[in-house]
């Protein structure tokens, strides 16, 4: 197996609880906090610009309307993505992948972008996040960690971008999961932190893959992860574990 290139300890959206979730402001309070890797959701807007958001809507986490990936970049960067949260963030706007980029690599910090695509639009979001990321991150020796629960923007991003890494979210062990990801060629298997256990560790470290977990948010639950011998714990309680 190769050596992997990763922190153990993932910030969840930035530091999606304390801070505006998928915004600058997280990042850098989840940097603050001392995490160097951070997981992100990413989305194509109606224009083709790759940003930064978990849900189909905008009504959780701004002050817009209806769905995310309808609108065009110009429209979708004038929202306020802050407010929901906290007045403290009160302003604060949704970010795009390039400005993510640009915070990571000149810190030094490492990215999981999740692809995240609104419905219908699997392969188009999975080649452009991953023609994005080979091009904003050529310079940089450690690339961002592309993972998605759609397989079919896992297959777009290989084709497109063989050399990134993947990984393949799981809620579930469905029928043919560890198949599909070898076939996708992951390095990682990030699934429901309830699903992991011994038979499960070993099955998947026996593939040459890493073992991730989502999202842990108590020191006892990480501790027995960390126990089972997992490589990676996503996280949202940044304030109180590891980094």
């Amino acid at each position: 197996m190769k050596p992997w290139p990763y922190p153990k300890w993932i910030a969840h959206r930035g530091a999606g609880k304390l801070a505006p979730e998928n915004t600058l402001a997280a990042f850098q309070l989840g940097a603050k906090l001392g995490y160097r890797m951070f997981e992100c959701d990413a989305k194509l807007s109606s224009d083709g610009v790759v940003f930064l958001l978990h849900d189909e809507y905008l009504e959780r986490t701004t002050n817009g309307t209806g769905v995310a990936g309808s609108h065009d970049w110009s429209h979708l960067s004038q929202l306020d993505a802050g407010s929901w949260h906290s007045a403290a963030y009160a302003g604060e706007t949704l970010p795009t992948l390039e400005s993510v980029a640009q915070f990571c690599i000149s810190h030094g910090y490492f990215l999981n972008i999740e692809i995240k695509p609104t419905a219908g639009t699997e392969a188009l979001t999975g080649t452009n996040v991953a023609k994005e990321a080979m091009h904003l991150w050529q310079a940089a020796s450690i690339p961002p960690l592309l993972t998605s629960f759609k397989t079919e923007a896992l297959v777009a991003a290989k084709q497109v971008a063989p050399f990134l890494p993947r990984g393949l979210l799981l809620h579930s062990l469905w029928d043919g999961w560890l198949e599909t990801a070898f076939e996708l060629e992951c390095v990682a298997i990030v699934c429901n932190y309830k699903l992991w256990n011994m038979e499960l560790v070993e099955t998947v470290h026996a593939q040459n893959m890493q073992c991730l977990s989502y999202t842990v948010n108590e020191p006892d639950i990480a501790d027995s992860l960390i126990a089972l011998g997992t490589d990676g714990v996503i996280t949202d309680s940044v304030d109180k574990l590891g980094a």
